[in-house]
C-alpha cells in the first residue's frame, strides 16, 4: 500500500483535486484514487459517470484526483525502447505523461473513463494506455496489483453494436497482462452530452464503484 497522500492543489493540466480533504490532517491516510477521463467533453457522459465515481470514492474517504486527458500533451509511444535501457525512469518522452507517471505509481486505484468512438476507446484514452509501456520492465509492471475501475459511455443501446464490448475486451486483456485487478465496470448508453445522469441505476452503480475502490 502506498504512503499517505496530501490532497493536490493543482489547478492546471486538467486536474481536479478533492476539496473535501483540503483541511484534514495531512498525516491521516486516505487511499489515493486517480481518475483519467478520455473524453474531450468535461460534461459528457463518461465524464459524468467518472464524476459520480469520484463522489463515491470521496464519500468513503478516498483522496480523489481527476485528470482530463484531452487537456494534456500526451504524445504517442515512439517505440524507441528507451524505457527498457535503464537510463531513464519511465518514458524518455518529455510531455505531460511525466506528470502522470508518479501519479500512476503512487495510486491505490485507477479509474479509466472513456466514451466509445468508432467502436472502441477514445484516442485520448488509448494514447494514455500505450504510454504505460514505460512503466514496465524485466521485473514486471509498476501497475501490477493495483485496483482498476472501468467506465464507458456510448450511444447505441447495445454494447455489442456500439463497440463497447471491444473496449471492454481491450481493457480486460491489457490489465490482465500487467497483473492489475479490475474491481468493477460501469457502462451504459446515452445520446446527448450529460444525458446519462438521468439513468439513476447507472449513476448509483458508478457511485458504488467509487466506494469499492477505496
Amino acid at each position: 500500500m502506498s504512503k499517505p497522500h496530501a490532497p493536490s492543489t493543482a489547478t492546471k493540466h486538467g486536474v481536479i483535486p478533492n476539496p473535501a480533504l483540503q483541511k484534514e490532517n495531512p498525516s491521516d491516510f486516505h487511499p489515493y484514487i486517480m481518475i483519467a477521463v478520455g473524453s474531450p467533453r468535461k460534461k459528457g457522459n463518461s465524464a459524468t459517470l467518472a464524476k459520480q465515481v469520484a463522489a463515491g470514492a470521496g464519500s468513503a474517504g478516498g483522496n480523489v484526483e481527476t485528470f482530463f486527458l484531452h487537456d494534456l500533451n500526451i504524445k504517442p509511444c515512439s517505440a524507441c525502447d528507451g524505457c527498457r535501457k535503464k537510463k531513464h525512469v519511465d518514458c524518455v518522452i518529455q510531455d505531460d505523461m511525466q506528470l502522470l507517471y508518479p501519479k500512476l505509481r503512487s495510486a491505490d486505484a485507477v479509474v479509466l473513463a472513456s466514451p466509445i468512438y468508432w467502436f472502441t476507446l477514445s484516442a485520448q484514452t488509448k494514447l494514455f494506455i500505450d504510454r504505460w509501456y514505460g512503466l514496465g520492465g524485466d521485473s514486471g509492471y509498476a501497475l501490477a496489483g493495483k485496483k482498476f475501475g472501468i467506465v464507458l459511455a456510448y450511444a447505441d443501446v447495445d454494447p455489442f453494436v456500439s463497440g463497447a464490448v471491444n473496449a471492454l475486451h481491450t481493457l480486460q486483456d491489457a490489465l490482465g497482462f500487467i497483473d492489475a485487478k479490475i474491481v468493477g465496470m460501469v457502462y451504459g448508453s446515452a445520446t446527448k452530452a450529460g444525458e446519462i445522469k438521468q439513468n439513476k441505476d447507472l449513476m448509483d452503480e458508478a457511485f458504488e464503484l467509487g466506494r469499492k475502490l477505496v
